[in-house]
């Protein structure tokens, strides 16, 4: 099918197709490109899933498009299929194109047969109440605000006030180099996980009568462990998570984590962090036992100048399945140029 190719202005686009795990730094965001081709590839994994077309270029050479879709499970939750696209399926798309003039993209609008096929993302619906912190939640929208910048290496370039040697790292950072933790699929340490909430959902369980607590987001199967019995943190014990010792203040959760592990890019934007990172989160119902809010501040005083607040509310979600994320190395790293 012959392709044409245009450019147009994205400022209408609301970027909630921006799921990646990797920034979006080597993509045009205020541009489309569109093209109509045969799909010719489609596949749903973890973190990403994708889908390829064939074209034809302005010039009239065979090209092939790479659209990057998010993780197979959120794209389930939107309620796309493995039977969504097939191989041959006629289409026409629109993507947030490489900035270095790659065919690949990140998908923005998709035509199959001429009839839109939807990829927005269901808004979050209070359906079910409880008592405890206890179960799963995921993001409530309306609490992140029309001003909310997108993803996690959005919102910290936003919100983080970085030193001399912060900035040095942030400039120097490649997510196309093997310095970039995600194409290990590792996952990204606290607060990463709880800025993930917009898309994957969070399971607080109460272990060992309220000793412990764990903490984990579907998201790169993250877990943590909240020692709630009084221990301090260790003295020389380093970890990717870090170590988390909780409280409760009245009916409020409050965790302390400290000890991480340097890590070249936690927040996905090439920010490190390293021994001195620390992060208080606070959790507590809503009185409907809806929501709850979630609020946690970071400093990290070796990259960042003073402190960062962030806060949202969680809607509780009971009927969300916690399935295994299981990173795929070849989809982590498919994105990188070849």
């Amino acid at each position: 099918m012959k392709s044409n190719i245009t450019w147009v202005a994205a400022a209408l686009l609301f970027a909630t197709t921006a799921t990646g795990h990797h920034s979006d730094a080597a993509l045009d965001m205020n541009a489309v490109a569109t093209f109509e081709g045969t799909v010719s590839e489609y596949s749903m994994r973890n973190p990403h899933s994708y889908f390829t077309v064939d074209a034809t270029g302005e010039d009239g050479a065979a090209i092939s498009w790479t659209v990057q879709l998010g993780s197979a499970i959120s794209i389930r939750r939107r309620g796309w299929t493995a039977d969504s696209l097939v191989v041959g399926d006629e289409v026409s798309v629109g993507v947030h194109p490489a900035r270095d003039g790659r065919t690949y993209g990140l998908l923005v609008s998709l035509e199959k047969g001429g009839e839109p096929l939807s990829y927005e993302r269901s808004p979050s619906r209070a359906t079910a109440s409880t008592t405890t912190l206890e179960g799963r939640w995921i993001v409530d929208r309306d609490s992140l605000g029309d001003d909310y910048p997108g993803g996690l290496d959005q919102l910290m370039a936003r919100e983080l006030s970085l030193t001399e040697k912060g900035r040095a790292a942030y400039a120097a950072f490649d997510q196309n180099s093997e310095e970039n933790p995600e194409l290990a699929c590792l996952s990204k340490p606290t607060p990463g996980g709880i800025v993930y909430t917009d898309i994957y959902p969070m399971e607080i369980e109460f272990l060992d009568g309220g000793e412990i607590i764990m903490i984990r987001s579907q998201y790169f199967d993250q877990e943590r462990t909240v020692f709630m019995d009084g221990r301090p943190h260790p003295r020389d014990e380093r970890t990717h998570e870090g170590h988390s010792i909780g409280r409760w203040e009245d009916d409020v959760l409050v965790v302390d984590t400290a000890n991480f592990a340097d890590d070249r890019s936690p927040y996905q934007n090439g920010v490190p962090s390293g021994a001195q990172k620390h992060v208080v989160e606070r959790y507590w119902l809503h009185p409907d036992g809806t929501r709850l809010r979630l609020e946690f501040t970071l400093e990290d005083p070796e990259y960042i100048v003073g402190s960062m607040t962030h806060a949202r509310d969680l809607v509780y979600s009971p009927q969300l399945d916690m399935a295994p994320f299981n990173c795929d190395l070849e989809a982590t790293r498919r994105f990188l140029p070849r």
